[in-house]
């Protein structure tokens, strides 16, 4: 059991049965009052959001959870199979529980995988990654200069908006929190 006053950011507990990671906490001392915790929870099964409020030195049950590096291999159709880089064991993890996030991972990239009880219930990718662009209309001469956007796919198939002198062949910083360009590298 965990207090509420004991909250940080990424910390795992289990509400109503279900598994919720802290986002954000705020502890508030009312002039009047008993002190009391806001949060924002996000659900590890569903990936919803939920705003709740605890009472000060409220016990809930917290929840062990372990984070693992693991290697995406490959898509099993309703799976993706990851393998554990310490021991090299494969799990296949389902794809609702990956959902918008395959957009931004390749075979052979690396990623957090959250595991309860040998089960493995969130997947968090880098927050930036680095992709190829496979197709984009071409820019013309002049196309810095203003603020503009157009669409590019990159290697995943993932279309995301980015400055009009982005072409074929460049490698983009997305952030994979919001699917947002952030900037072009340099090969």
């Amino acid at each position: 059991m965990i207090s509420s006053n004991e909250f940080k950011r990424g910390t795992v507990i289990r509400l109503d049965g279900n598994l919720y990671s802290v986002l954000e906490y705020q502890h508030v001392k009312p002039a009047r009052g008993a002190a009391f915790v806001r949060t924002k929870l996000k659900s590890l099964t569903k990936g919803s959001i939920i705003d709740k409020t605890f009472r000060g030195g409220e016990k809930v049950e917290d929840v062990r959870v372990e984070k693992r590096p693991m290697q995406y291999l490959y898509d099993e159709g309703e799976g993706l199979v990851f393998m554990d880089n310490e021991n090299f064991e494969q799990v296949s993890v389902d794809r609702e529980l990956a959902g918008d996030l395959m957009n931004y991972i390749r075979e052979g990239d690396i990623i957090d995988i959250s595991i309860h009880e040998g089960n493995p219930i969130s997947i968090e990718p880098p927050i930036f990654v680095q992709l190829e662009v496979t197709y984009a209309e071409p820019g013309v001469k002049g196309d810095t200069a203003t603020n503009v956007m157009k669409n590019v796919t990159v290697e995943t198939g993932y279309t995301v908006q980015a400055p009009l002198f982005i072409n074929e062949g460049d490698v983009l910083k997305i952030d994979t929190r919001n699917g947002e360009y952030v900037e072009r590298v340099k090969k």
